[in-house]
């Protein structure tokens, strides 16, 4: 699966759905982006049952803002509604796999409990 350029109006349904949800909150301008963007897009292609959203900071100010952007690039990682992740900082390709396996290895009905206490 490619990656899906999120919109203000489709950000929280996105984040909010079941599954694994990586989020890339980028600028045109910023050099470690446009590093991490191709690597970022390789694990897309890697991992189809995972969705891979990116964010323009700059087209999408409300989000970032709402998000609490200060560093871009930015991952953020979803899984189940449930933020797990967020690290500003571009991350080389194992980092990025290593990071998928943690995720999909949580027993997320523990999370879920750690999270309502």
């Amino acid at each position: 699966m490619a990656t899906v350029d999120l919109k203000s109006e489709e950000f929280n349904g996105v984040i909010e759905k079941d599954g694994i949800v990586l989020v890339d909150f980028w600028a045109a301008w910023c050099g470690p982006c446009k590093s991490f963007g191709p690597i970022f897009e390789a694990a897309s292609e890697k991992y189809p049952e995972i969705t891979f959203a990116k964010v323009d900071t700059d087209a999408e100010q409300e989000i970032s803002a709402a998000a609490g952007i200060s560093s871009i690039p930015t991952l953020m990682i979803f899984r189940d509604g449930i933020l797990l992740f967020s690290q500003p900082g571009a991350l080389p390709g194992p980092a990025l796999d290593d990071l998928i396996s943690q995720v999909t290895a949580l027993d997320m009905d523990q999370v879920r409990k750690e999270v309502s206490e």
